[in-house]
């Protein structure tokens, strides 16, 4: 048995897979702050209670947290330090010297993780080659380390000039930190990011320092916990790249945990576009404080090594702190079940991106929240039943929900409560279904092309108007789709990511260098799977390398040619980088030099094959037709809406839409033209008659 865990900014997810019975069973919980440990165990609790799976009895566990997402945003983080080469202390301040946004004249850079008075140099020069210019001075040191424990420093990042070529000096300050100031966490730029780029370096640096001490905690607590249990299998934790780490590799690492959840939902994507036999899927994930898009292209999401996190201004890129770390390429806005709805100073409706999370939460939780959300609006609308919200077990208020509404967002606007839901339903779809459409836009494609995949706890309430939006064909909901995250994490690979920079002209290379290196990086590779108890002959090798013009300042990524690396290989790698090129830039530049910069060697272990199976013991043979509400669809006004209960349809059942589907983890709302079909595996199948 092996349990997924995804903790969001609303609701903790869980998923257990029995391997013996091919069966699914889920759980969901409120978040719990400050400490989701509670959460946590609030939900492994409810699963030993209602299915009688002790957590002893579990082979493993694959975690996702939002955890260092939220300190770098909420800058909670440590109290840090940063070291680097002298004269470069402004490295972090200074940046690329880049407005994200020219015409603002009132605009406002991210600060950095690490003020001015915390950011110390250290006199030792090493150059691009690696060849040391100036020793570092190993009689400062002991100076250095006074510093930093009378500043009370609880964290440093060490980033010295061109340690990705040399890591020694960086390796010396790392080794006199932990003998002289043992209770102090450090981070090595050579080992968290051992690439080219002063300020990318520097930043990725900072930041995994910043949040290293509180993951470490938390991770060791958590670990802690679940061992006092009796749970004595593997743990897992899911990175940003869709791939799974070890708990002492994200302890180290923490950095690479920024997008772990919306990961998730992209790999499940992966999953059930594969039994789906969809190659090209666009991924639509709606939680309680975000909702997420990702394209699914020939069977596999694409994986970015650009990424900026804290933004100053949420979604304008340039605004955040950039970390050159593997990434699912995705799409965010602050629209989720919380998101709280307003009338700004000119009286237009606003929804986002600030959330009422699970604490208090929205009006009709009746937890203390006054401020009218999304789920407010869906709950006035008829889309959710307020005495089936998690099963039952949380019962919503409608009062509180239309108070909230007239009083904050009907009134003012001098509308009627359902006209300022149904402004909120719609101004959440429009938010999503428009970066959406950009996303695949940029990327060269059509949405229209492309059926949709609707999960997360509000994804199938607000999925069939997205869909409509984008002239989507085909919405497609998911077996387990209010938990389809913790789903992904059950399918994703464990796999390790080594990177080196050596930058050389192609038709110049030593390749008897290269090889050394790579060869290297792939041991690293199974070393690291060995951990997880994943044997190097079921390992799988992908090597890759960013190349570009002579020159250019930026590079795209080619595959390598499999095997050791000769001369002979030079006409395909060139052939290989022209392609991509073309592609990306509908031209190529001829006779022009090449040269390769950064080396990239994953060694991933087996993708877990997983035969879904719908949990169905919450009913017995009964009709799936549970009857009729009212409900509000902008097309017709209310009307009489029939409900059914998901888990009683039965495998090619088909009936037209509208229709209301409720299971205990999320609603699905389905508007009018749609034919509606079950398939064998228990997904529902939705085709929009445009």
């Amino acid at each position: 048995m092996k349990l997924g865990i995804d903790i969001g900014g609303t609701f903790t997810d869980f998923v257990l897979f029995d391997n013996n019975s091919n069966q699914l069973y889920f759980a969901k919980t409120l978040t719990t702050y400050p400490d989701p440990t509670i959460g946590i165990f609030n939900g492994v609790k409810e699963i030993e209670d209602k299915f009688n799976f002790p957590v002893k009895n579990m082979d493993g566990i694959v975690h996702g947290t939002t955890l260092v997402t939220n300190a770098v945003i909420e800058r909670k983080g440590a109290k840090t330090a940063f070291i680097t080469t002298k004269g470069f202390e402004d490295v972090l301040e200074i940046g690329r010297e880049m407005r994200y946004d020219i015409y603002d004249i009132f605009l406002t850079m991210p600060k950095p993780l690490v003020p001015r008075n915390l950011r110390m140099g250290i006199s030792e020069r090493v150059d691009i080659e690696g060849n040391v210019v100036t020793p570092l001075d190993e009689g400062a040191l002991k100076s250095l380390a006074n510093t930093l424990k009378e500043n009370g420093i609880e964290a440093v990042g060490v980033c010295l000039l061109n340690s990705f070529a040399n890591t020694s000096h960086e390796k010396t300050l790392g080794d006199y930190l932990s003998k002289n100031v043992p209770d102090m966490y450090y981070s090595l730029s050579s080992e968290i990011m051992p690439e080219i780029r002063e300020y990318e370096r520097s930043s990725a640096t900072a930041m995994n320092a910043y949040v290293q001490p509180i993951t470490d905690k938390y991770l060791k607590d958590f670990e802690t916990q679940l061992r006092t249990a009796g749970f004595e299998g593997n743990i897992n934790i899911m990175i940003s790249s869709g791939r799974l780490t070890t708990i002492d590799g994200a302890r180290k690492s923490p950095i690479h945990l920024l997008e772990s959840g919306p990961a998730g939902g992209a790999m499940a994507g992966v999953f059930y576009g594969k039994h789906l036999q969809e190659e090209n899927l666009l991924c639509f994930d709606m939680g309680g404080t975000t909702a997420k898009a990702c394209v699914i292209y020939e069977g596999k999401p694409e994986i970015t090594n650009h990424f900026e996190a804290g933004r100053v201004k949420r979604f304008k890129k340039g605004s955040g702190l950039p970390v050159r770390i593997p990434v699912i390429d995705l799409i965010e806005i602050g629209a989720g079940g919380g998101s709280i709805a307003r009338v700004n100073n000119i009286g237009l409706l606003t929804v986002g991106p600030d959330s009422a999370s699970s604490t208090p939460g929205p009006a009709c939780y009746n937890l203390g929240g006054e401020d009218p959300t999304v789920t407010d609006a869906d709950l006035v609308l008829g889309y959710l039943n307020a005495d089936y919200f998690l099963g039952g077990e949380m019962k919503l208020s409608v009062e509180a929900a239309r108070k909230a509404i007239e009083n904050k967002l009907a009134k003012p606007m001098g509308i009627s409560i359902e006209e300022a839901a149904m402004g909120v339903h719609r101004i959440v779809n429009e938010n999503m279904a428009n970066a959406a459409r950009v996303h695949v836009l940029e990327k060269g494609m059509d949405p229209r092309h492309f059926n949709m995949i609707g999960f997360g706890g509000a994804g199938p309430v607000h999925s069939f108007g997205v869909a409509r939006l984008l002239n989507t064909k085909r919405l497609i909901i998911p077996v387990g789709a209010g938990v389809t995250s913790a789903i992904g994490f059950l399918v994703s690979p464990v796999a390790s990511e080594k990177i080196h920079s050596h930058i050389s002209e192609l038709k110049t290379l030593d390749w008897n260098e290269v090889n050394n290196f790579l060869s290297d990086m792939e041991e690293d590779g199974y070393k690291f799977l060995e951990k997880s108890n994943i044997d190097r002959k079921d390992a799988i090798i992908s090597r890759v390398v960013e190349m570009r013009y002579y020159g250019q300042g930026h590079e795209i990524t080619i595959d390598l040619p499999e095997g050791k690396l000769s001369d002979s290989d030079v006409a395909e790698i060139q052939a290989r980088f022209v392609k991509e090129y073309e592609f990306r830039y509908n031209r190529s530049i001829e006779g022009m030099r090449m040269e390769m910069v950064t080396w990239r060697v994953v060694v991933e272990g087996p993708t877990p094959e997983m035969k879904v199976k719908q949990f169905t013991t919450q009913v017995g043979e009964e009709d799936a037709f549970k009857g009729t509400r009212k409900v509000y669809f902008e097309e017709t006004g209310y009307l009489d809406c029939p409900v059914y209960n998901r888990y009683a349809l039965k495998p090619d059942e088909k009936f037209d839409g509208p229709a209301i589907i409720e299971e205990t983890e999320s609603t699905t709302v389905i508007g009018v033209n749609t034919t509606i079909q079950v398939d064998k595996n228990k997904n529902i199948l939705i085709d929009l008659h445009l």
